[in-house]
């Protein structure tokens, strides 16, 4: 694992221990500070010398003299949380949510690259990985083995010479998550080698499981899987510890499930914590309203888990499983200075945060170490479309469709109305869908019903291939918000009775925001209410937009290649070249 910009300089080491020698003086001591000490595995009082980004000292010792001295008195001190398992593209950007996670006490991410591989040329990618190293927090990333779609020009986009690169550097901490497993157990032995590749380099490999038999995770255990997160009951987590894997907790926006995982936990008696770590699996933005990280300790504080255990799973146990524990996850000497300033061990909600040596947080000062990003620099810039919607795009004569089981899960259901017409007459909650290439090479269209009932118009370029998503009942007004779209660059856009009554601009390659994270919150929670108004029951549009496009989950979805059968990974019907 590499230390990536934390590769202190000869010189740099020699000022540190000067410090300890009392030749240099401290950036900043945490005085009189109570600490949770995750070696002894249990809290100390002393005092905490940071110079610069890293812990030089802990114990009853002060320095002659220090840049900043912070009286700790009556506070409990913890290590930064741990997110290991981040969608940094869910409308906001690495930037945004790193910088709202991090006052919330989350201050070193592992960042999903998909989004990356879609996007941009490897170069930027690269790039731009560098740049958002700049940020006061830790960032780190995935190597994607599958896209989670069916993509016409897969071999180009995930071809061997890309997937090695991005495995080979040193930002990059696993590879996953493991979407493609079904793949891999049907013999795609491009996949089983990229795992051993992943293995050779000591890096780990994510799951994503979900319902998995126990034959199956001793499956995944023998092909090199060191961990999953898709346990939904405390059964499935006695299997993954069975199996020798980490497992990651999950409390997201479509699956908030971490109440009920404790729960069946302690019936069970699985009351060992060391093989387990906390996420919040890329959840919508308006989720995060209420904490990250920090909230999942204080459900785990309130279901009995005890406070040493849960700020182990948010942070030393991920840096253990990680392999980094000499630079987070422990408040201990040559470690990054990323700790957490508490109330009191049952508040995990920061009232001051040290990220990477830098204050993002303190106590009710407002802080903005956040350099901002060149986005456009590095290729996420505004959609440019070099084609218009045209009449033939909205004509409709699919013998079926698509409808919505809940947030995320489709089946195919038949067509019951006449599609021929400028309007799609709804008694049930049946509308026209279509997906329209990026670049205006190919479209697909067809119905889905289940996703609202009272929609004339909607538009997103936010989808998992970054093509264009249209759902509504009036071609004029699905056209409008087309329209609108094109102009904003990429969006999401809501038409109806001849105006936009909703927009969220997503300047960054149709898929991400450049405002800040509380603006997108705002304009997410008035997107869900719109929705909601007209039908939308259920919990996540932006989940069920993302993976209307996703092959990994049952049963029918839309891709470059056509309408695709997920279980028997077939083309049903192929895209219609415009």
């Amino acid at each position: 694992m590499s230390d990536i910009k934390h590769k202190w300089k000869n010189k740099q080491i020699r000022d540190q221990i000067a410090v300890i020698d009392r030749k240099k003086s401290p950036t900043l001591v945490l005085k009189n500070a109570r600490y949770l000490h995750s070696a002894l595995k249990r809290w100390l009082t002393g005092n905490i010398w940071i110079y610069e980004n890293r812990i030089v000292y802990i114990g009853s010792a002060m320095p002659r003299s220090a840049d900043e001295i912070y009286d700790c008195t009556g506070k409990t001190v913890v290590p930064g949380y741990i997110e290991p398992h981040v969608h940094p593209f869910m409308l906001y950007n690495p930037k945004t949510f790193a910088e709202y996670a991090a006052k919330r006490g989350t201050t070193t991410l592992v960042n999903d690259n998909l989004m990356m591989l879609l996007a941009l040329e490897k170069k930027k990618a690269f790039s731009l990985i560098e740049e958002l190293n700049k940020q006061p927090v830790s960032m780190y990333w995935w190597c994607r083995y599958d896209a989670q779609t069916e993509l016409d020009n897969e071999d180009e986009i995930l071809g061997n010479g890309t997937i090695n690169s991005w495995l080979e550097n040193e930002n990059v901490l696993q590879g996953g998550e493991l979407t493609s497993w079904p793949k891999l157990l049907d013999g795609d032995d491009m996949i089983l080698y990229w795992m051993q590749e992943t293995r050779g380099m000591k890096k780990r490999i994510e799951g994503h499981f979900p319902g998995a038999s126990e034959r199956t995770l001793a499956k995944m255990a023998l092909f090199g899987a060191d961990g999953d997160h898709e346990s939904m009951t405390g059964e499935d987590v006695r299997r993954r510890l069975m199996n020798g894997m980490m497992v990651t907790l999950r409390h997201s926006s479509i699956r908030p499930d971490l109440e009920k995982l404790l729960t069946e936990m302690k019936e069970m008696d699985l009351d060992q914590y060391d093989m387990m770590m906390f996420t919040t699996d890329g959840s919508s933005p308006a989720f995060y309203v209420d904490g990250i990280i920090d909230k999942m300790i204080q459900i785990a504080i309130n279901h009995g888990v005890p406070p040493i255990d849960a700020y182990h799973m948010a942070s030393y146990n991920a840096a253990r499983y990680y392999r980094m524990e000499h630079l987070h996850g422990m408040i201990a000497p040559g470690r990054i200075a990323s700790v957490n300033i508490l109330t009191d061990e049952f508040h995990p909600n920061p009232e001051a945060v040290v990220s990477n040596g830098i204050w993002v947080k303190k106590n009710e000062m407002d802080t903005d170490p956040f350099p901002d990003v060149n986005w456009q620099m590095f290729g996420h810039s505004k959609m440019q479309f070099n084609w218009n919607l045209i009449e033939d795009d909205l004509q409709f004569s699919m013998p079926f469709g698509i409808e919505m089981v809940n947030n995320v899960i489709t089946k195919p259901c038949k067509v019951i109305k006449d599609v021929a017409g400028e309007h799609f007459y709804m008694d049930d909650d049946q509308n026209y869908l279509v997906l329209l290439d990026y670049e205006g090479e190919w479209r697909v269209n067809t119905t889905i019903k289940g996703f609202a009932t009272d929609i004339q118009g909607f538009a997103s370029s936010f989808s998992s291939t970054e093509d264009i998503l249209l759902i509504g009942s009036s071609k004029i007004e699905m056209r409008r918000a087309f329209e609108r779209m094109q102009e904003l660059g990429g969006g999401i856009v809501l038409a109806e009775n001849g105006e936009v009554i909703h927009e969220i601009p997503l300047p960054l390659s149709g898929i991400m925001s450049d405002q800040p994270f509380e603006v997108v919150v705002e304009q997410e929670l008035k997107l869900r209410e719109l929705l909601s108004e007209r039908g939308y029951r259920y919990e996540d549009p932006i989940y069920s937009l993302l993976f209307l496009t996703s092959t990994h989950l049952p049963y029918i979805r839309i891709t470059s290649r056509g309408m695709y059968d997920v279980m028997k990974k077939t083309v049903l019907f192929p895209t219609i070249m415009r």
